[in-house]
């Protein structure tokens, strides 16, 4: 006899069958995204995130928990502007249909 165990996979397919649970996923999912790529362009700019906080004036604590993906704070629209003009970039919002 075979001892299946469910993978992370159809967990979170069964999880997201909850619409609350949904909601909560999309909007965590969204803020992972752009701390993923605030730190993509961070590293290939070759900034560290004390050269970071320098460039920002604040403290590298702070650049810490603005990247950090454990955490469920989702950065202020100013500071994430800040963020990109400081490495040279824009920020470009775009509003999408949800997908039901």
């Amino acid at each position: 006899m075979t001892n299946k165990r469910p993978t992370f996979e159809k967990f979170r397919q069964t999880a997201l069958q909850d619409p609350e649970v949904k909601t909560e996923y999309d909007a965590l999912s969204t803020a992972f995204e752009m701390k993923r790529q605030m730190i993509a362009l961070r590293k290939k700019a070759g900034v560290t995130q004390e050269q970071m906080a320098n460039l920002l004036g604040t403290k590298k604590s702070n650049i810490s928990r603005l990247e950090s993906l454990h955490s469920n704070v989702s950065p202020k629209l100013a500071t994430v502007e800040d963020y990109a003009r400081a490495l040279g970039y824009s920020i470009k919002i775009a509003f999408e249909p949800r997908i039901h």
